[in-house]
């Protein structure tokens, strides 16, 4: 069995909407690169919304 890594170990990136630092997952391991937002929502566009006191 593989050894386990501590999250601080993980590389980080900040979400492009919110600015809030995210962490590697293993669901992105083939598309790091690309990966921009931390949520579904971010990448919605709901949080900015929701900051602006917006809705849908």
């Amino acid at each position: 069995m593989p050894k386990m890594q501590k999250k601080a170990d993980l590389p980080a990136k900040d979400c492009a909407a919110c600015g809030r630092p995210f962490s590697w997952r293993k669901k992105w391991a083939r598309d790091w690169e690309n990966v921009r937002y931390c949520s579904d929502a971010c990448r919605s566009g709901a949080y900015g919304r929701a900051r602006a006191g917006t809705t849908i």
